[in-house]
């Protein structure tokens, strides 16, 4: 089959919201191919604790792409305990230049509780403005939805949860099936589901 014949995978939206000394990042469960829905339940959001600091990290875009760039981000953290942004923008530039990463497809949503940024395989880390950032393909739904909540009294989780129910009612390509973890600016990370 040639590759434009191919339809490709689709389905993933991440938000990560930052209020009141917590970042959240959510992201729904969806994974599809073509037109049909392969799972439903994928893990998207996982919370990485190398040299004992921790990340919480979401992922858009291939899966296996995307795991194997956390497995990087792991090592620059190990390397750099406890500096999200030096790890962050290292991976970047590994990302930009080697040859086996170029061609990785995937984007990253990282946080230490006190930090957010997206990274790209254009060699982008991005620090969001309006303290949400949102990757994948209901990901500039989940945004807009987001940013006309920071001035309600929602808290970040609530915000992020009222914002990925918002893109799924629009976006067929994401669910309403959440993982959610929340880290504070201690860097304390729990579950929220």
């Amino acid at each position: 089959m040639d590759k434009s014949d191919f339809p490709g995978w689709h389905g993933t939206t991440i938000i990560g919201v930052k209020k009141d000394g917590k970042v959240v990042i959510a992201g729904d469960g969806q994974v599809s191919l073509g037109q049909t829905v392969i799972k439903g339940t994928a893990r998207k959001v996982r919370r990485l604790s190398p040299g004992g600091f921790d990340v919480v990290a979401g992922f858009a875009g291939s899966t296996a792409d995307a795991f194997a760039l956390l497995e990087r981000l792991e090592a620059k953290l190990e390397a750099t305990p406890g500096q999200l942004a030096r790890a962050s923008v290292e991976l970047a530039k590994d990302w930009r230049t080697d040859k086996y990463l170029q061609k990785l497809e995937a984007m990253l949503i990282v946080s230490d509780g006190s930090e957010m940024f997206v990274i790209t395989g254009a060699g982008d880390v991005l620090e969001p403005e309006h303290d949400v950032a949102a990757i994948g393909s209901g990901g500039n739904y989940a945004l807009a939805a987001a940013r006309g909540m920071m001035d309600s009294d929602r808290d970040a989780e609530a915000v992020a949860r009222a914002a990925m129910a918002i893109a799924s009612d629009i976006c067929v390509y994401t669910n309403g099936n959440l993982t959610v973890e929340t880290i504070s600016a201690s860097g304390d990370a729990k579950p929220a589901s």
